[in-house]
């Protein structure tokens, strides 16, 4: 009994790092710029020259952080040298395997989460014995079980691959940014954490699944063993649907057209690698748990993570219909219940129909509980104010707080003074907290002109997680803060933006989005694609008042330090271009 808690107990932890690791990173993380062409009219500055050295005592100054932020400014400065846009284009790809390998992490994590489920993990015994006894010979059982796992890994990466056919690169960029597709992604994931708590089975058409047995039961050889392997997908899919439907709305969101694929890669590789090595070490499989109510206990424990998750694309469906109800204390205070009712779960203090009893507390059980409840307690202060730099990019944006304490301090600096009473479209749009931003490109271009600053051009989005992230994470940096407070004019453009339509002379078609620019979100899509050649947010492009960038556009950078340095790079080419 003692190691069936302990095991589920990791199991839980699992879980709950899927959710706060793997999602905040991957959740957030995603969609990254494309390549980017800079205009071939920009002059760099050769390095090893006077222009350069004097460039070099300029950064020095103006930057004031340690000697790593200096090291990172002359890099990012080293690398714009002379490139003409190379380091974007290596960036670009950098940001795509790392977006593609967090893909697969998420998928091959939810593989090993689905195996556990109780439609999959009792089966186990059953589907090796048969490889190991039927197959006359020990060498000729391994053989079948290997194509088995083959087959597995066959069947739900052509289902990934099937996404991608269906909808397309574009289309699943477009994921991530409807209100439409996020409300729905949360009605799923909502009915799936039902489904994991016992309510009802989500289950395929029984005379669907009854065929694809008679097909395993009939033929024979390889494809016998192809439709063993379909069998089980279809058979498990009560427990496993939920789990792809979560990496498959994860995985699409992320705009990247493999992603999918890769996603489902992760996952059957998960799922059939117990399977083979149980038959080709039979140890293995004398070493697993015994079957029991812990599997169970593990489906309510994931029904919890995703009620959570569901919440994330709650928000961003709030975000971009401007419902203004959903706000971040009531995502902190719904998340703080669940995860205080998931501790009193793990201390079974809370039951469903088909849960066993938990005749006492383990240790582990003990310290896991202890691990949620203290999870809920450090969200507590977030409903306040407090950053809860976890939930970074996950949780709705700062500015939609209600109640801050020292709210004050977070107030636009003294660098702002002689901004405009009001902008254009702030009645339905708002600058991150702390700053002052234009939400149109021809009025914040005209003040920049006014005050002689350049521009960050802020490429961002509703439900842009990444956007959220470097808002929460990055520019609360003191340094970060002030240079594009003090230094630059901020202007947001929301590519997402479908409420706000856009007068008649600025409605075109676009041949890029294949629609017209009726509204500001897709004008602003069109200009980002048409002008940089990107579509993905955010993207950042530090650009002189012909909008031509300073230095090549970057997507989110993480480190603080170097997205300072990136921005005063951005300073010291305007400032020498005026000279």
């Amino acid at each position: 009994m003692k190691n069936t808690l302990n095991r589920i107990m990791l199991i839980c932890a699992l879980m709950l790092t899927l959710a706060l690791g793997v999602q905040v990173s991957a959740f957030a993380r995603i969609q990254q710029q494309d390549t980017t062409e800079v205009s071939d009219d920009i002059v760099f500055t050769e390095i090893g020259s006077a222009e350069d050295a004097a460039a070099q005592q300029k950064l020095a100054d103006s930057v004031k952080g340690t000697d790593s932020l200096k090291k990172d400014t002359a890099s990012v400065v080293a690398a714009d040298a002379g490139t003409d846009g190379v380091a974007g284009q290596d960036l670009h790809k950098d940001d795509q395997q790392k977006t593609l390998w967090e893909t697969f992490i998420q998928g091959l994590l939810g593989g090993f989460i689905a195996f556990l489920m109780p439609c999959i993990f009792p089966m186990v015994p059953l589907t090796v014995s048969y490889f190991t006894k039927k197959a006359g010979s020990k060498q000729k059982g391994i053989f079948q079980a290997m194509i088995y796992g083959i087959s597995i890994i066959v069947i739900y990466v052509a289902f990934g691959l099937l996404i991608t056919l269906l909808f397309g690169s574009a289309k699943l960029n477009e994921l991530s940014s409807s209100g439409v597709f996020n409300f729905a992604f949360f009605i799923l994931l909502v009915v799936f954490a039902i489904s994991f708590f016992g309510a009802f089975e989500i289950t395929l058409p029984s005379s669907f699944v009854n065929k694809i047995d008679q097909k395993a039961d009939n033929s024979k050889g390889l494809g016998g063993i192809f439709f063993m392997a379909a069998s089980l997908a279809l058979v498990s899919f009560s427990c496993t649907g939920p789990i792809i439907g979560t990496l498959l709305v994860q995985a699409s969101s992320k705009g990247e057209i493999l992603a999918p694929a890769i996603g489902m890669f992760g996952f059957a590789l998960a799922l059939a690698l117990p399977f083979t090595l149980s038959a080709i070490f039979p140890g293995f499989l004398s070493s697993m748990p015994k079957s029991g109510g812990w599997l169970n206990s593990v489906k309510v424990c994931l029904g919890f993570l995703e009620l959570a998750l569901a919440l994330k694309f709650l928000s961003a469906a709030d975000l971009v219909w401007h419902w203004e109800w959903f706000d971040r204390e009531i995502f902190l205070a719904l998340w703080i219940v669940i995860f205080f009712l998931m501790g009193i779960y793990i201390l079974g203090k809370l039951k469903f129909s088909h849960d066993s009893d938990v005749p006492y507390v383990s240790v582990p059980r003990l310290f896991f509980a202890i691990f949620s409840f203290a999870f809920a307690v450090y969200l507590i202060p977030g409903l306040w104010g407090a950053p809860v730099n976890i939930l970074s990019g996950i949780a709705p944006p700062m500015n939609t707080q209600d109640f801050i304490l020292g709210r004050g301090a977070a107030e636009p600096s003294s660098g702002s003074s002689g901004f405009p009473a009001s902008v254009k479209y702030q009645d339905v749009l708002h600058p991150p907290l702390g700053f002052n931003a234009f939400f149109d490109l021809d009025e914040g271009l005209e003040y920049a002109k006014k005050v002689n600053k350049p521009v960050l051009i802020d490429f961002t989005g509703h439900a842009c997680v990444n956007c959220r992230k470097m808002e929460d994470k990055v520019w609360i940096n003191p340094e970060v803060g002030r240079i594009i407070k003090e230094e630059y004019v901020l202007i947001q453009l929301y590519v997402d933006e479908r409420s706000v339509k856009m007068p008649a002379e600025k409605v075109h078609y676009s041949k890029i989005l294949r629609t017209n620019t009726d509204d500001l979100g897709r004008w602003n899509s069109d200009f980002q694609a048409s002008r940089y050649n990107s579509n993905s947010q955010p993207f950042y492009v530090l650009g002189g008042h012909d909008l031509e960038p300073l230095v090549t556009p970057q997507g989110a950078i993480f480190d603080a330090a170097k997205y300072a340095a990136y921005l005063q790079t951005g300073i010291d080419k305007f400032k020498a271009s005026k000279q």
